[in-house]
This record gives structure tokens, C-alpha cells and sequence, in this order.
């Protein structure tokens, strides 16, 4: 990513299935649009695919599939959730979410946080000594 929140760049992982997709979609990409818009993401009649553009589609689409409540930034908190689950190192996400201090970590995770540490109360198995 070139310029996330506060201009800064950094780092946006993907994986294989990903990569096929993506590489699909600039593709087909190439014959609908002129070969001088650089942006890998273009919406129907505006030359750029921003934020605000992806929040309303995406809003479109939950509504259109019956989830209410619905809001994008949600998304951030379920990929932090699932990073730490997986076994991810907080660092990493940090370095993934373009967070620059700890505290984000909790904020976005904080509901999860009980959940996580009584799994790795059991994997530890400090019961047994």
C-alpha cells in the first residue's frame, strides 16, 4: 500500500488465493479501462476507487446479503481478532495495520482479549506442574 491513514506506507500481505484473483481482475481490467488510470482499483464513472467508494459497496453488498449493522472499520477488529487467534505476533500486526503504538492493539482486539488468554492458558498447561 502506498499511503495509508497518516500518509504512511506499509505492508499489505495477501494470499496465493488472493493473488490468482487479483491477477484475474487486472486482466479483465485491462480491456474496460484506458491504460492511462495507474490506480489498481477504478469504480464505474469516477476514475478512482477510494475509501468512501469501497465503504458504500461493501455496505451495498452486507445489506443485499441480510447483515445488519454493518460497517467497514468492523472488518479492521475481525482481521486483528483472527491475526492474534492464529497465532500472528502483535508486532506483526502492528506492522500489517500501520499502527505505530500498543494501545491499538487493544482497542481493536479488547473484546477477543479473554477468549485469546484462556487458550493460552490451556496450550501453556501451567495447571499440570
Amino acid at each position: 500500500m502506498r499511503r495509508g491513514k497518516g500518509a504512511k506506507g506499509r505492508f499489505a500481505p495477501f494470499s496465493p488465493k488472493v493473488a490468482t484473483e487479483l491477477d484475474r481482475y487486472i486482466r479483465m481490467r485491462r480491456r474496460h479501462v484506458s491504460p492511462e488510470v495507474t490506480q489498481l482499483f477504478v469504480g464505474g464513472h469516477i476514475k478512482t476507487f477510494g475509501y468512501w467508494a469501497l465503504a458504500a459497496t461493501l455496505r451495498r453488498r452486507a445489506k443485499e446479503a441480510g447483515i445488519e449493522g454493518f460497517h467497514v472499520h468492523l472488518m479492521r477488529h475481525t482481521a486483528a481478532t483472527r491475526w492474534l487467534r492464529a497465532g500472528g505476533s502483535e508486532a506483526g500486526l502492528m506492522a500489517v495495520a500501520g499502527w505505530s503504538g500498543r494501545q491499538m492493539i487493544d482497542r481493536y482486539t479488547g473484546a477477543s482479549a479473554s477468549e485469546r488468554a484462556a487458550e493460552e492458558s490451556r496450550t501453556l498447561n501451567l495447571g499440570d506442574l
